[in-house]
């Protein structure tokens, strides 16, 4: 005999088997939350870019989008770049140029978030 009551035997599998099953759920929504959150800082940081690049004094219409628009294709995925806004706006008496991204949220499996991300850059125009 080997010390282990006969009527344990066999439970060091199914223990195991369960708390792997919770580790890996909650290891996958950890890998989620980190991809989405990633995602939604590099959008601002694409956003915010492009609206720099749209507030300069000899930018054109629509240059902002662009920027944008490549900024978050080589970033991301050209997919997280249909949706790029650009508008001119006041702000405490001063100009401001305004790019808003709406992407989807990155879904590791079937079970993830489902929506959009919305973020937005501003920039001060440089020829008031």
């Amino acid at each position: 005999m080997s010390g282990v009551p006969r009527d344990e035997a066999g439970a060091a599998v199914v223990d195991f088997s369960m708390v792997s099953v919770l580790l890996l759920a909650i290891f996958l929504g950890v890998v989620q939350l980190g991809l989405a959150l990633h995602a939604r800082n590099t959008l601002i940081a694409c956003a915010a870019e492009g609206a720099r690049y749209g507030a300069r004094a000899d930018a054109v219409p629509g240059a902002a989008v662009r920027r944008t628009e490549e900024l978050v294709s080589a970033s991301l995925s050209p997919r997280y770049a249909r949706s790029v806004t650009s508008r001119e706006s006041m702000f405490d008496g001063v100009r401001v140029v305004e790019v808003r991204v709406v992407a989807p949220v990155p879904v590791l499996g079937l079970l993830g978030p489902d929506g959009s991300l919305d973020v937005v850059g501003r920039a001060f125009e440089e020829d008031q």
